[in-house]
Parts: C-alpha cells; structure tokens; sequence
C-alpha cells in the first residue's frame, strides 16, 4: 500500500457542502416559476423559463426572455442577457458558456476562465478544460486555476474520467495521473487502460493487471487480477472479482456480499444490486437494506437517495438509509433531485416531499 499525505484546506468548503439542504423547483398552474428552499416555497418569477437546472446551492435558468439567472442564497441574481448558451449546475458549482467564453459561478461569484474554450469537463467542486488562448488543459477548483497539462497539437488524452472532485487521466506522455484536493499526483508511470472515479475515489487496473482503489490520498491494492466488472461512486467502489466474489470496498476495506454476478448500479452514495434470490437490496454507508422481493424498474438514484413506483403503485424513497413510502395516488409526473422529490396529483396539486415530510 502507498500513502500520499495531501493538505486539505477546503475544510469549510466541504463542510457548507455536505449541510447545505438541497432545492426543488417547478412551474405550477398558473405558469409560474416557484422554489422550495428550506421548506418554504418562494415565487421567484412570473413566467416559466426557458430552461432551468437544479444544482445543491444554486439553481440556474433561463428565464422567459432568454435572460440567465441564478438563484443563490435565498435571492435571484441577474447574470447576463442573451448571451448564454449552454449552462450547468453541480454541488458547489454553476458553469456556463457564453459562445466560447467559459465561466463558472461559484459561492455568489462570477469568474471568466477562457475566453475560448472547445473542451470542457465538468465534477461537482471543479472545471478542467482545454483554455483555447494558452493551448493548456487547466482545471478550476476551490477559487484557484491550476495548469494541469500542456497542450501536444494532434495529440488526445488516452482516457479521461473527472468526477465530483477528482480527475484521473493518462497524460501525452502515457503516464497515469490524479488530480486531487488541488493536487496533481504521479499516480502511475505507465498508461492505465480501464479507471473510473468518483469522489474521493479512483478504481483502476494497472499496467500489471492488478485492481487497485485510490482513496483519499491511499493506494490500495485490492486484488493480483483484474475484476469482472466494477462501478464507482461518492468514496464506494462496486465490484465483481476475478474469482465471481460481489464486493464493495467502503470505509478503507472490502466486504464480501456474496458469491454472485449480481445486476447493479453504483451513483454517489448508493449502490444498488439484485441478490441471488432476485431480492432488491441498497447498499448505503456501511449498510445493506432489503428493498423489495423483485427488482424494479424505473430506479433513480441521486447523492444519497433512490426512489421508483413499485408493484403496488407507491412511490418509495430510500434516503440516508431511511425508506419511506411517499404516496400511492396516480402520479401526473414526479423527479428526484438530490434528495428531494417532486411530484403532481392530476393537473394542480404539486407537493415537495423531503426526509418523511410533505411539503
């Protein structure tokens, strides 16, 4: 196992984030835009948008006249008129393109990144992309802009995957490399031809076929061979291994679920998996909870939640390791974001429903 010791000065970052209660809006009847934010419900314009996004700290829209705003911190806040053209809303972050321009609006402030930008990629705490005016691949996080790698003309990074605050890559020089908590490790001399990372988290398997997870600074090496499959979420690692073994690496070790090549899915903070008797079973912190005796279909899963209509018509939310069955009237339509749902009754009954409460 190799240690790697990386300073974190985002405490406070971290900690706004993980307490900050999540947001829902809709358009109700009377086509106009309202929010629920730490429940209350909020009118915040007269007319539905254009196109909206719900992020953890912010939601950004398109109001009706193509005007871009963003509501922060209980106001609406203007951000330009007419000149957005594609925008996108994370955890922590709002980041939007102006033609080219790249930009990103971060805890009430707007900052322009590129001018000219073609790549982009996007995680929850952070920006890489190509600036077009330096030909350099940066990255934006925490307030600062970091050089990640110098631009090789007819050249492309051999595999890419970012996440909610970490980057792993094969660089132009087929070496390995994580971006980590505004660090650039040398993870791997060679190139590394299957990775996946969530956060805190990178799975891959190395130069030498072994599986190893990158966590939190720490290289474990989890087996000599290279697994049958393997999934990545928020500080989790799904896997079956290369003797048929389902496991799950969480909180720096791996369980043993059971000899089985089990349907499953891993997002943020969930994974979510059919047992061999076809029973449907979350896996959440450390937990394993029995859901149904069948396996659903309809399944969303977002941060630290999943919710689907199961066989009796009821609409059942698993969240932080709570089950509650929301309603079992006839749903017009309903959506998970993070941890909150939406849901209408027939054409004018919208309701906001969050840990066991109905707003």
């Amino acid at each position: 196992m190799r240690r790697i010791t990386i300073l974190i000065p985002f405490l406070l970052l971290a900690l706004s984030s993980a307490f900050a209660q999540p947001y829902a809006a809709y358009t109700n009847l009377q086509n106009e835009l309202m929010l629920w934010d730490k429940g209350m419900l909020h009118k915040i314009d007269y007319m539905p948008p254009t196109l909206l996004k719900t992020g953890r700290t912010a939601v950004p829209y398109l109001d009706n006249s193509r005007t871009f705003k963003v509501y922060y911190n209980h106001a609406t806040m203007k951000v330009n008129t007419g000149f957005t053209n594609a925008f996108f809303a994370t955890d922590n972050l709002v980041v939007f393109l102006n033609q080219k321009s790249l930009n990103v609006f971060d805890r009430g402030v707007t900052k322009n990144l590129t001018p000219v930008c073609d790549q982009y990629y996007i995680g929850d705490s952070l920006v890489m992309y190509l600036d077009g005016l330096k030909s350099d691949y940066k990255v934006y996080y925490n307030g600062q802009i970091t050089q990640l790698e110098s631009f090789v003309p007819d050249s492309v990074l051999s595999g890419l995957s970012v996440s909610d605050n970490i980057i792993a890559y094969n660089n132009f020089a087929n070496q390995f490399r994580i971006f980590y908590r505004g660090v650039r490790i040398a993870q791997e001399d060679y190139p590394v031809s299957s990775f996946e990372a969530g956060r805190n988290t990178v799975a891959y398997v190395d130069a030498d076929r072994r599986f190893k997870i990158f966590h939190n600074g720490q290289t474990f090496t989890i087996d000599n061979f290279p697994p049958q499959s393997y999934h990545v979420g928020d500080n989790v690692v799904a896997f079956v291994s290369s003797d048929g073994y389902y496991k799950i690496f969480y909180g720096d070790s791996v369980r043993t679920l059971g000899f089985f090549n089990p349907t499953y899915q891993v997002v943020d903070n969930i994974v979510s998996y059919k047992d061999p008797s076809g029973y449907f079973k979350v896996f959440y912190k450390g937990e394993v909870t029995d859901m149904e005796s069948y396996y659903p279909d309809g399944v969303i899963i977002q941060y630290n939640s999943l919710a689907y209509i199961n066989s009796s018509n009821t609409l059942r939310l698993f969240t932080e390791g709570e089950v509650y069955d929301v309603t079992n009237a006839d749903l017009s339509n309903w959506q998970l974001n993070y941890d909150v749902i939406t849901y209408q009754i027939g054409q004018g009954i919208f309701k906001v429903y969050y840990k066991g409460q109905d707003y």
